[in-house]
């Protein structure tokens, strides 16, 4: 077990406590253990192998503690599986872990030999090769063994400061260390759980607080449970009858969303949740072509005006490509120009949106960022907000990386001008820290959504139900099955109130002020930007070797070669994980993103002091 004071602080090792008192590798030998001693032919724990079953199967007689004896010709033989009562009829087999001890009678038996009862369906198995999937009751061992794999080695070692963040090997490596190969015949349980144990020691594990690599991170345990949860329940929420419960929770947390941004009336509109940012923002699109172009929805872009999407050339590469594949083409996208800080420039729109004007073009909408997703930049959504006002144009802001701030009365002044937009993108998988994926997409405009995309398809959408079929919310999406990402963040959301959702916002604003200080005082270190809006601080690494030659086009060369051989340097170690990249002349320079509320003064020292290590000889 984990010693307590090794645990990452936002773990309680006594949430965990009753799983861990299992040792799952010591079960596993215990059952190959067995196996070995009653057969060296047989595979018991194959799960509905190929061979034939016996024609005198056992029988299985269920005790209190849902431990069973298998009774051979009216005697006990002391065989301890779980569950169910036999009939000889049925065809599905125990689980590995169903069978824990054999005797000599049993000994040439295999696991086709013993037979659970099925109590919906007494008939014979159609084929010897069909393996059973439902979560029947023994299945509860294999269940229980795999969560407590998970629990143990991804959840609790795998956010562990003294664990490695990643254990790298190169591709042709790994296809040998690890089985990807899809076999005909089936695997046993031992070795499922041997690759689930293999699957999370070479995976990166980015929970762990020393992986700041992109703008997701940490593990949320209330997220995590929802996750689960909804993975269980696995429903798709498009009509209130399949998912009654989804479907009022989607309602209430996007209206309070909506609130939180400030729409008038209270939150008054409409929003969904929806698979990432990238898809939330082509609903953006897609709501504004619909206002200003209604007659697309039949007719297609063909024979229009030409439309024009305004956005800042460091907004997210999503705006390019949802407009390529809703067939605007990415010549009708027109890049604004940014400051040195990375908002975009108000007098380029104007003008910009002046010229296409001139040309015969139609304006038709600007995609704000609220949070970019290198620098961290908020446009000044105002000064936007009245020039679509002046040019009658849809304003959409993508707050997916930013939007947690508007939680927070502290930090909600970086998005001041949102509650004026036509559309919002809010990822709480972001700083909020909902496990992937968790988007969301927020209109002020109350039906649009569904007059925008809905095709009344009458196998799911009847308006003749018994209920108030208004809660049938599917058909304004574009997909049509939909998990319930909702959960996880509600779950969450209970589970810390609003109040919570805020100091976890201002405990990451005040880690990435605090490395910021430490970058300006620590020699070698130097800023990209003085003073980072965001949780993103990005900046350089300049070792000794470079550190007194003269800032020329040389030294650049020379300085853009630095982080990728720290970067290798500490994937290879798996020390941490940190991101670095060029921003147009500039040369590559690391990207620090903060999202975890549980990284502590010490944790911002080693990510710097770890840097320095890896690239102070080269």
């Amino acid at each position: 077990m984990l010693a307590s004071k090794c645990l990452p602080t936002h773990y309680n090792e006594a949430i965990f406590k009753n799983h861990l008192n299992n040792n799952v590798e010591k079960e596993l030998a215990g059952i190959v253990a067995n196996v070995t001693a009653t057969t060296n032919k047989t595979d018991i724990v194959n799960m509905g192998g190929s061979g034939t079953a016996s024609s005198s199967p056992p029988s299985i007689v269920v005790t209190a503690a849902n431990k069973c004896s298998a009774v051979v010709n009216g005697a006990c033989e002391g065989c301890k599986v779980s569950v169910m009562k036999t009939n000889s009829n049925n065809g599905i087999m125990a689980t590995d872990n169903d069978i824990s001890t054999t005797t000599q009678s049993t000994k040439d038996a295999t696991i086709n030999d013993i037979f659970v009862n099925n109590n919906h369906n007494n008939n014979k198995l159609q084929h010897p090769n069909f393996i059973p999937g439902h979560p029947d009751a023994k299945f509860e061992n294999f269940i229980r063994l795999c969560v407590d794999e998970i629990i143990k080695s991804a959840v609790l070692a795998g956010t562990n400061r003294s664990s490695k963040v990643v254990e790298w090997h190169e591709p042709c490596e790994l296809k040998q260390l690890f089985d990807f190969d899809l076999k005909p015949e089936p695997e046993t349980h031992t070795k499922l759980i041997e690759l689930l144990k293999s699957t999370i020691q070479y995976s990166v594990k980015t929970g762990h607080p020393y992986f700041i690599n992109q703008l997701y991170s940490g593990v949320d345990v209330y997220a995590l449970i929802g996750q689960w949860l909804t993975d269980a329940l696995n429903p798709s929420v498009y009509t209130y009858e399949v998912a009654p419960v989804f479907t009022l929770m989607e309602e209430t947390v996007l209206a309070e969303m909506r609130r939180i941004v400030g729409f008038p009336n209270d939150g008054f509109g409409d929003g969904i949740f929806c698979p990432g940012g990238s898809i939330a923002n082509g609903y953006g699109i897609s709501c504004a072509r619909y206002k200003y172009a209604p007659e697309t929805k039949k007719r297609g872009l063909f024979g229009g005006k030409q439309l024009i999407i305004f956005t800042s050339e460091d907004a997210h590469y999503s705006v390019d490509k949802l407009a390529m594949f809703m067939g605007f083409g990415s010549d009708n996208v027109c890049k604004i120009a940014t400051n040195e800080l990375g908002k975009m420039d108000v007098g380029d729109l104007e003008m910009q949106v002046k010229r296409y004007l001139s040309e015969g073009g139609r304006p038709l909408m600007v995609s704000a960022t609220a949070g970019t997703t290198v620098l961290g930049a908020f446009d000044d959504l105002n000064s936007i907000a009245d020039i679509c006002l002046k040019y009658d144009m849809w304003f959409h802001v993508d707050a997916a990386w930013g939007g947690g701030a508007l939680v927070s009365k502290k930090y909600r002044h970086l998005l001041d001008g949102i509650e004026r937009s036509d559309s919002v993108t809010w990822n709480p998988h972001k700083l909020l820290t909902a496990s992937q994926q968790c988007s969301t997409f927020l209109t002020r405009h109350k039906d649009l959504l569904s007059k925008c995309h809905s095709t009344n398809a009458t196998y799911l959408f009847q308006k003749d139900k018994f209920y108030d079929t208004s809660y049938d919310t599917g058909d304004k999406h574009i997909q049509c099955g939909r998990r319930a990402d909702v959960f996880k963040f509600w779950f969450m959301w209970k589970a810390k109130g609003t109040n919570g959702l805020e100091e976890h916002i201002n405990q990451a604003f005040k880690m990435a002020e605090y490395i910021t200080q430490l970058i300006k005082e620590k020699p070698g270190f130097e800023l990209l930007l003085e003073q980072p809006e965001c949780t993103n601080v990005s900046f350089w690494y300049v070792p000794p070797s470079i550190r007194h030659i003269e800032r020329n086009e040389l030294f650049k060369a020379k300085l853009n070669a630095i982080a990728p051989k720290i970067k290798e340097g500490m994937i290879k170690k798996g020390s941490m994980m940190i991101t670095y990249q060029p921003l147009r002349k500039i040369p590559n320079f690391f990207r620090l993103v903060l999202q975890s509320s549980d990284l502590t003064e010490d944790d911002m020292k080693y990510f710097l002091d770890e840097i320095e290590a890896l690239g102070c000889n080269l």
